[in-house]
């Protein structure tokens, strides 16, 4: 999976059906692992996304101090 491609709209997508795989009572163990882990990796993902964005709507003024843009 090409997660730079991604919206974050489309990583909690993905997000959602891991979890509905993962609530299937007939995952594997060796399955669910491989789940978890990418569910992980997408939690990551978005929560860099998250930061860049707040990063960027934060503002410095002539003080110093960072304001809401």
């Amino acid at each position: 999976m090409a997660k730079k491609s991604l919206t974050i709209e489309e990583a909690f997508e993905s997000l959602d059906e891991i979890l509905e795989k993962l609530e299937d009572r007939d995952i594997t163990l060796e399955n669910s692992f491989q789940m978890y882990h990418k569910g992980i990796d997408l939690l990551k993902y978005c929560n860099d996304k998250i930061d860049t964005v707040e990063k960027q709507m934060l503002q410095i003024d002539d003080n110093g101090e960072l304001n809401e843009f």
